[in-house]
């Protein structure tokens, strides 16, 4: 490890033994999903995950895109306005776990003192749906909720993407598909990003050097890559880390933590947006492990990397108010 976990992390962990990812099954990978869901409205998790905002309403609506429906939660200050900056959200899971609402510490913090609309998507998982089914989601829901801004009370012009984990991937993915159509975003966050789905993950020295990480394990992220992503697709094209051109893509804020599985995933990206000419701020946050930001309770370094966010978002804002002021 590069790193010693924090005391109520391991302690957590201890606690909540994850499954046998190197042989988990489809059908059981949901029936562990239902699990965590069902988890969620205890005491215990609202102790490890964070409690919400009070300055922030939190609502869920359905979006309506061809063929299906996605839920989308919605964060918005409770002091109400109109031309709020629209962040689209995105969670983590690795495409086969997660909801919306395990990023309530986080999204209703930014909601209420940025101030800002925020739209978490509830995209399709696997097994039930392969990649690239979130990545459609992804696109989709983001031309909905910009097209659809003013029902939030949400400039357009404002937009700004942010996920963790696999939610990063959409994140930095929805900004390079925003670029090649000439509709760029304002800004991107990624949080204990994966931007590499190809088997070269497995060759970064943070995969072994992290191999004792309790979240994002050697034994998950090869489930993760098996039950997600069908033998015939090619993980390239979903992979940020190997996309071609990355000229014209928002300013980023990245955030690493030391001891994950993924953290040199996060330099690697960083340093080719700056070789794209892309504005970057990476900040490396050594005694946080993978989806440290879900779990406010457990982890200390959430604290400072929701401030970094807030002032990060709040900076490249104010900055293009101020622009167009002028």
């Amino acid at each position: 490890m590069r790193g010693k976990v924090p005391l109520r992390m391991r302690i957590l962990a201890a606690l909540s033994p994850a499954p046998d990812w190197d042989s988990i099954t489809p059908a059981q990978v949901i029936e562990y999903r239902e699990a965590l869901h069902r988890k969620r409205s205890s005491a215990l998790v609202g102790l490890v995950t964070g409690r919400p905002d009070r300055g922030a309403r939190i609502t869920t609506h359905a979006l309506e895109l061809p063929g299906r429906r996605l839920d989308v939660r919605v964060y918005q200050p409770e002091q109400g306005g109109s031309g709020l900056p629209l962040i689209i959200a995105f969670h983590g899971g690795g495409f086969i776990t997660g909801t919306p609402d395990q990023d309530d510490w986080l999204l209703s913090h930014v909601a209420a003192n940025c101030p800002a609309v925020v739209a978490s998507v509830d995209y399709r998982l696997a097994p039930e749906h392969p990649v690239p089914a979130a990545v459609d989601d992804a696109y989709e829901a983001t031309d909905r909720l910009v097209a659809e801004a003013a029902r939030w009370g949400a400039d357009p012009a404002r937009t700004v993407v942010l996920g963790s984990s696999a939610g990063a991937t959409l994140a930095a993915l929805t900004s390079i598909r925003a670029a090649e159509l000439g509709t760029p975003l304002h800004a991107q966050v990624l949080i204990n990003p994966q931007l590499d789905w190809t088997d070269s993950v497995f060759q970064f020295p943070s995969f072994t050097e992290n191999a004792d990480a309790p979240t994002a394990t050697p034994a998950n992220c090869r489930a993760v890559k098996r039950i997600a992503i069908p033998a015939s697709f090619d993980p390239r094209t979903i992979s940020p880390l190997r996309h071609d051109n990355l000229a014209g893509l928002p300013p980023a804020l990245i955030q690493s933590a030391g001891l994950d599985t993924l953290e040199d995933q996060a330099p690697a990206f960083a340093e080719r947006l700056r070789q794209a000419g892309v504005d970057v701020t990476l900040t490396r946050y050594p005694r946080a492990t993978h989806a440290f930001l879900s779990m406010s309770g457990v982890v200390p370094a959430a604290h400072p990397a929701r401030a970094e966010i807030l002032t990060f978002l709040r900076s490249q804002l104010l900055e293009h108010s101020d622009a167009a002021a002028r």
